[in-house]
Parts: C-alpha cells; structure tokens; sequence
C-alpha cells in the first residue's frame, strides 16, 4: 500500500506543479474560483489520504507479523 500512497502523492505533485505553471497564464477570477472549488479541496484531501494509507500500510505489518 505504501507504493500506492507513494505513487498517489507523487502524481499529485505533479499536478501542483502544472497547476502553477497554469496559473503564470491564466491568472483571473476564474481561475481563483477553480482552484477554490476544486483544487484546494482535491489536495488536501489527498493529504489526508496518503497518511491514512500509510497509517493502514502499518497496521496491516503489524497484524502481519503478529500472525506469524
């Protein structure tokens, strides 16, 4: 799972990224808008996302090597 979060972060990233670049051209109310109604959101929920599956990832081990 934890390849997962990894991955999950890493592409998110890289929307971050795009969505600055984006920003150096489309600079306007809208744009302000569309980063407020969707982008904020998306990234902070992915934020929350990947500590839970890294939390998950943990637990899981932990249970594994319990059963061992």
């Amino acid at each position: 799972m934890s390849v997962s979060a990894s991955r999950l972060a890493a592409l998110t990233k890289g929307l971050q990224v795009q969505w600055q670049q984006t920003r150096e051209y489309w600079n306007d109310a809208k744009a302000q808008e569309f980063e407020q109604r969707f982008l904020a959101e998306l990234f902070s929920s992915v934020d929350k996302t990947v500590t839970v599956i890294e939390q998950l990832d943990k637990l899981i081990l932990k249970i594994k090597s319990d059963c061992e």
